[in-house]
């Protein structure tokens, strides 16, 4: 299959797929005597694995240490239990860091008198100490 093929059964863009081969992410496709890419099966398999995977979150690194353990039979599935514990802890402080962003804001809110007066707390705290508006 081509690469227009392959970008709707896996739900990826061309780009995207040319981007993963390009980091070597992915293999390089075969070439047809046109120099056209084509994909097999097992080439959709695998970006539908990458997809899932980039979807839960996991950065490209780790993706394709997924992947390397995923294509590899006498894996231990310890190093698969491994990384997936590393991102949730990682999930877990962005979310905790998101707590706090949204704390922040919510304290800028209330003091925002979202009326007709320029005076704004939360353009000034954006401003950052010692800043008025230009």
């Amino acid at each position: 299959m081509n690469i227009g093929s392959i970008a709707k059964r896996s739900g990826l863009p061309a780009k995207t797929i040319r981007y993963y081969e390009s980091i070597g992410l992915i293999p390089p496709a075969l070439r047809s005597e046109g120099n056209y890419r084509t994909y097999s099966e097992h080439d959709l398999q695998t970006l539908k694995f990458v997809q899932r995977a980039r979807g839960l979150g996991f950065s490209v690194k780790d993706v394709g240490k997924l992947l390397t353990l995923w294509q590899d039979r006498r894996r231990a599935s310890a190093e698969v239990r491994r990384l997936a514990q590393e991102h949730v802890g990682e999930i877990d402080r962005k979310i905790e860091e998101l707590k706090g962003m949204r704390r922040t804001l919510t304290h800028l809110i209330d003091q925002c008198h979202g009326d007709h007066r320029p005076d704004c707390p939360i353009l000034d705290d954006l401003a950052g100490p010692g800043r008025h508006a230009h």
